[in-house]
């Protein structure tokens, strides 16, 4: 059990001590890959004395619609995932930031890669997670020589475990190579995102983002950023992007539910903007850790309190 885990997890139907929560090594999922989940975060705000799940609905959602892109055997709704969510999140007594992760996996001990007819179940767990990358002194990043996985080949509407062997592959390379975080070019060349992150770009003032056909996933954290940018009176076009024009970007940040909002200082070892946090990216980021701490009455329905 991680260090940081919480005592609790959702298993098999119930809430069960977090190292009673174990799979058999004969599990599809654990053979295949078979499996989707998301990624939620909650976050505890100390004057109020309480915690905010951000975009809960909308996460839960997006699980439930991965099941169905994926055909996997389960039938559960996204108000059943909110509610296991919020109870294990009470029956932790958690007062302090989180990460969730939720993940519905075929759980039939049997062999054959398929979906259609292998029994799914859903788990829960939570850690105690504040940043997942430095979101205050800038990131290092490189163009992966890994490229991106096409809708054609693995959907990407859809958090499939199984393809996150790409966004491993592209982190190690960068990592190994002194980087942060690794950017992704889609198919065709252009720019997709990050190995676990969404990625825009300024230039002259104006917010530009890879489209859903890049390869993207479609983040939830992503939409919140484009609603937000747009409410402070920021252009904000969805286009393709070269791989070039990361270079001469004035700006250049990560979005997504495990990195927030990041700034990046360098790609391919090219100094982005003057190699500081630009002052768009520097407003969208404050903005946006004010709504999901519920700090910014603007956007509470974006948060769904816990206690």
């Amino acid at each position: 059990m991680a260090q940081n885990s919480f005592p609790y997890t959702y298993f098999e139907g119930k809430i069960v001590p977090s190292e009673d929560a174990k799979v058999s090594v004969q599990t599809h999922a654990l053979q295949y890959g078979t499996g989707v989940f998301g990624g939620i975060r909650g976050y505890y705000n100390e004057a109020k004395q309480n915690l905010y799940v951000f975009r809960l609905p909308e996460h839960c959602k997006r699980l439930v619609n991965s099941t169905k892109i994926m055909q996997l055997q389960i039938k559960i709704t996204p108000e059943e995932i909110q509610t296991i969510i919020l109870d294990l999140l009470r029956k932790n007594e958690a007062k302090q930031n989180v990460y969730l992760r939720p993940f519905i996996y075929t759980s039939a001990l049997q062999l054959s890669p398929r979906f259609h007819d292998v029994k799914a179940d859903i788990t829960v767990y939570a850690l105690k997670l504040d940043d997942y990358l430095d979101t205050q002194n800038g990131l290092t990043t490189m163009v992966s020589s890994w490229q991106r996985f096409s809708d054609n080949q693995i959907p990407t509407l859809s958090k499939v475990s199984g393809g996150y062997v790409n966004s491993a592959l592209a982190k190690s390379e960068a990592v190994q190579n002194g980087m942060d975080e690794a950017i992704f070019l889609d198919a065709r060349g252009f720019v997709s995102e990050g190995s676990a992150e969404n990625l825009f770009i300024v230039r002259d003032g104006v917010i530009h983002t890879p489209t859903i056909p890049s390869s993207i996933l479609e983040g939830i954290t992503r939409r919140s950023i484009i609603q937000i940018a747009k409410d402070l009176g920021y252009q904000v076009i969805e286009r393709d992007i070269a791989r070039s024009e990361l270079y001469i970007a004035d700006e250049l940040f990560f979005s997504g539910t495990g990195v927030q909002v990041a700034w990046v200082k360098e790609v391919d070892r090219r100094v982005i903007g003057n190699g500081t946090i630009g002052p768009v990216t520097k407003k969208i980021q404050s903005i946006f850790f004010e709504t999901v701490r519920g700090e910014d009455p603007k956007y509470m329905n974006w948060l769904t309190p816990v206690y």
